[in-house]
């Protein structure tokens, strides 16, 4: 049995994503009775993040000042506009290379189920930064599930209404992948998805 510090250091470690309660058990263990100096950095650097950083009031990327680096890049192409579902896509997006365009962040999908409505995820300012004139296409790279696809359903109908063009990040099989071993929606999108060669 956990003393009641412990305890609550496992309920907050398992309140994570991906770590379960006996991962969070190891960790807490681990940190306070082998590694305490360890601990204290962990602390200290999350009360700092905490503390410090906010989202960019261009792009609503998390950032410690006002505007991130990308939205301060100028060599960024400021006709395309990415919209993702979390910061996390666009560090995925970014370490992918090849993209030198612009990011809306949403944080989270369109789901009335869980009171999720166009306001939670900044609609209006995404509608706004894309009547300002400068995004000639707004690239759409929300997950591919039904939240998703209905977000970007969404999306599309209101930048379309604004002018602005729209498309859909390409999904289908990896490389290197074989399709024998393809799950059959993954192959269906890669069928109607399909390019010129």
């Amino acid at each position: 049995m956990l003393s009641p510090l412990l305890e609550n250091l496992v309920k907050a470690l398992s309140a994570l994503p991906g770590i379960g309660r006996k991962t969070a058990q190891r960790l807490a263990i681990h940190l306070v009775s082998q590694k305490p100096d360890v601990a204290r950095q962990l602390s200290s650097a999350l009360a700092e993040a905490v503390e410090q950083v906010g989202k960019c009031q261009q792009c609503r990327n998390l950032t410690e000042q006002e505007i991130c680096s990308i939205c301060n890049d100028i060599k960024r192409d400021e006709t395309l506009l990415c919209v993702v579902e979390s910061p996390t896509d666009v560090l995925a997006i970014e370490t992918a290379g090849g993209y030198r365009g612009r990011y809306f962040v949403l944080y989270g999908r369109l789901s009335p189920i869980d009171g999720i409505g166009p306001g939670q995820l900044g609609l209006d300012d995404l509608e706004q930064i894309v009547g300002n004139g400068k995004i000639e296409e707004v690239i759409l790279a929300t997950n591919l599930t039904v939240e998703g696809e209905a977000t970007a359903h969404f999306i599309s109908d209101r930048v379309k209404a604004q002018g602005a063009k729209v498309s859909r990040i390409a999904h289908g099989v990896p490389t290197g992948g074989e399709l024998e071993f393809i799950d059959s929606q993954t192959l269906g999108f890669a069928i109607q998805g399909r390019a010129s060669y």
